[in-house]
C-alpha cells in the first residue's frame, strides 16, 4: 500500500522527526563532564517551506549541559524553595549556577526588590514574585499529559504558591502527544507564565495538531476562558512563516471589550514569524544574559543571536508604531525577554513515553513569551486589547530598559541599538509591578 495523502507524509515525518530528537537527546545526556554545552533543536521547531500558513513550529531549544542531563539531574540538591542547583564539588564547571529561577529573572526585570547582580545563586536574598490575578491562557499543540505534576514539581522546587491549572481540549477530545517536542513547549510556558505571575489561574488549551486552523480554534477557546475570568492574557509561543493569508486571521485576535491581550514569541531564526507580526498580538523578541562565570552575576543584557524580528511583507504599519522611521509595514519585535538557551531557565519535564524526566534547560522566544504576558499580568493592567496594551507600551517607551547592544537574526547583520530596534523592540521591562 503506497501512503500517498498529505496527513500520512505529515506523520512519517513526525515519527522519523522524534526517533531521530530522542536518539540525539539520549546521547546528549551521556556526554562527558569536560565537553562544552550545546544546543538541542527539537523535531517540533524544524520548520519546513511548506509550513509557511498551515503549520506552526515552536520557538524552543533544549541546552545539553556540561556533562550532560544524567550527570547534571544526578548532581541537583532536591530541596523545596530552593534552585536545583547542582552541588558544588572539585572540578564542577562553576557557571551551572547561572541557569535562570524565577527570583533571579524578577530581579532582573524590577519584579521584586532588586539585589546586586540578581545571581541564580544567591537564593536566601531574593524573593520570588507573589501577584498575579485572573487569567493567562497557554495554547499548544497536542497533548501534555503530565501538566499538572510537572508544574507542581516547579512550583514546590522553586517555593512558589501551589497553581491553579486547567487543561482544556480545544476540539473536545483530548488530543495525541508529542514527546520531546509540543511537550517541553507547554511545560516552558506553564511554569514560567506561573512563576512570573504565582497567583494566576493557569488554562492549557490543547489543539488537535500543530495546523495554523486548529491552532485558531484553540485560541478562540482561550479567548473565551480569559474572558469568563474577567480579563487576561492569551501566549502563543510558536509560529508560522509569513504568507498572504495571515491578515485574514486576524479577528482572531482582535478582542476590544472582554480584556483579553495576546502575546507571541519573535521566533529563534532570521526574519519575521506570525503570528508575532499581527498589529493585534504583542511581539516578544530574546535577549543574552551575561552573567559572570564564578558568581552567576548579570553583566550585561544584550540580543540574542538566534532571535527573530523584522518588518512583515503583509501587516500595514499600525497607529501605535508611528514614531518608528523608515518603514511603512509592522514592525517587531515590540518588547524582549530572556531567550538565550546557554544562559536558559529551569524547567521539570516528565515525557508521555517516559523518555526523559527531571530537570532541563531551556531557551528561546518561546521562554520570553509567556514569561513577559505573566509580567504585564501581574502589574495589574488589564486592557480593554492587545491594541490597547501595545498603544500604552509605546506611549511609555521609558518603562522598559532599552537593550542598545547584541546582534540577532543568525549574525544576519541585525543590531540592537539604542530605542527600538528588529532584535529588542523597546526593550525589556523595568517598570516595577505589583507584588514587589
Amino acid at each position: 500500500m503506497y501512503l500517498n495523502t498529505n496527513l500520512q507524509r505529515n506523520q512519517m515525518a513526525k515519527t522519523h522527526h522524534f526517533l531521530l530528537a530522542t536518539i540525539c537527546l539520549m546521547a546528549y545526556s551521556f556526554v562527558q563532564a569536560g565537553e562544552e554545552a550545546r544546543e538541542f533543536l527539537p523535531h517540533s521547531s524544524v520548520s519546513t517551506p511548506q509550513d509557511a500558513g498551515v503549520n506552526a513550529r515552536t520557538h524552543f531549544k533544549i541546552l545539553i549541559p556540561p556533562g550532560g542531563y544524567v550527570s547534571l539531574n544526578n548532581e541537583i540538591n532536591l530541596r523545596p524553595s530552593l534552585a536545583p542547583s547542582p552541588k558544588v564539588a572539585s572540578g564542577s564547571p562553576p557557571y551551572l549556577s547561572a541557569y535562570e529561577t524565577p527570583a533571579s529573572l524578577a530581579c532582573n526585570y524590577n519584579i521584586t526588590t532588586a539585589v546586586s547582580g540578581c545571581s541564580p545563586a544567591n537564593y536566601s536574598s531574593m524573593a520570588n514574585p507573589t501577584g498575579g490575578s485572573r487569567a493567562i491562557a497557554l495554547v499548544d499543540a497536542y497533548h501534555y499529559a503530565n501538566a499538572a505534576s510537572d508544574l507542581s514539581k516547579f512550583s514546590t522546587q522553586f517555593g512558589l504558591p501551589a497553581p491553579t491549572l486547567q487543561v482544556v481540549y480545544a476540539s473536545g477530545t483530548k488530543p495525541a502527544s508529542d514527546p520531546l517536542g509540543w511537550e517541553v513547549e507547554a511545560a516552558l510556558d506553564l511554569q514560567w507564565a506561573h512563576a512570573m505571575a504565582p497567583n494566576a489561574k493557569l488554562y492549557l488549551v490543547e489543539a488537535k495538531s500543530n495546523s495554523i486552523a486548529d491552532l485558531l480554534l484553540a485560541v478562540d477557546k482561550a479567548t473565551a476562558l480569559v474572558a469568563a475570568a474577567g480579563g487576561g492574557e492569551v501566549s502563543m509561543s510558536w509560529g508560522s512563516a509569513e504568507s498572504s493569508s495571515e491578515a485574514s486571521y486576524d479577528s482572531h485576535f482582535n478582542n476590544a471589550v472582554n480584556k483579553v491581550v495576546y502575546f507571541a514569541s519573535s521566533g529563534d531564526s532570521a526574519g519575521t514569524s506570525w503570528p508575532c507580526v499581527s498589529s493585534n498580538v504583542v511581539c516578544v523578541g530574546g535577549t543574552t544574559m551575561r552573567r559572570n562565570p564564578s558568581s552567576g552575576n548579570l553583566v550585561a543584557e544584550v540580543g540574542w543571536s538566534d532571535g527573530g524580528g523584522g518588518v512583515s511583507a503583509y501587516i500595514a504599519k499600525p497607529g501605535y508604531q508611528s514614531a518608528i522611521p523608515g518603514v511603512s509595514n509592522r514592525s517587531v519585535p515590540d518588547v524582549a525577554s530572556a531567550a538565550d538557551p546557554r544562559t536558559g531557565g529551569w524547567i521539570y519535564y516528565t515525557a508521555s513515553n517516559l523518555s526523559f524526566m527531571g530537570w532541563m534547560i531551556v531557551g528561546g522566544t518561546s521562554w520570553a513569551a509567556p514569561s513577559f504576558a505573566a509580567i504585564v499580568n501581574q502589574s495589574g493592567s488589564f486592557l480593554a486589547s492587545s491594541n490597547a496594551e501595545l498603544t500604552r507600551i509605546y506611549a511609555n517607551s521609558s518603562s522598559y530598559r532599552d537593550i542598545n547592544s547584541g546582534w540577532c537574526s543568525y549574525y544576519g547583520g541585525v543590531s540592537a541599538t539604542a530605542g527600538w530596534d528588529a532584535c529588542t523592540g523597546l526593550g525589556v521591562n523595568n517598570t516595577p509591578v505589583s507584588g514587589k
